[in-house]
């Protein structure tokens, strides 16, 4: 299944039609809803665990509407290692890049909604 992000807006995301009002990950197979991480600002490897069971060629990473949540150098370079490309932005330069990226590669978002 494809999935396409329609709109966003501070607090609510549209995917393939259907909003969301809480963060995200959009797997290449599904999307996982009221996503949250053990840090609320912060992102762990433990966070998206879930990804890393079937990785996509690339994870593009929101970090909110001014970019608040911080992606640690432990955690990219875990993703790195995992052979994972790994694009950081703020949420709404994130969709974009999302958007553009899935039709032509196997690509996953890990998105933050709001900050």
């Amino acid at each position: 299944m494809s999935f396409h992000i329609d709109g966003y807006r501070f607090g609510e995301i549209v995917i393939n039609g259907e909003k969301y009002r809480h963060d995200v990950i959009i797997h290449t197979d599904r999307v996982q809803p009221n996503w949250w991480r053990q840090e609320g600002h912060s992102l762990s490897v433990e966070d998206i665990q879930e990804i890393l069971s079937d990785p996509p060629e690339v994870l593009v990473i929101g970090t909110g509407a001014s970019g608040r949540m911080r992606v640690p150098e432990a955690t990219l370079s875990h993703l790195t290692g995992a052979g994972i490309e790994v694009i950081v932005q703020p949420t709404p330069q994130a969709v974009s890049t999302y958007n553009n990226l899935r039709p032509e590669r196997r690509v996953a978002a890990a998105l933050h909604l709001t900050c």
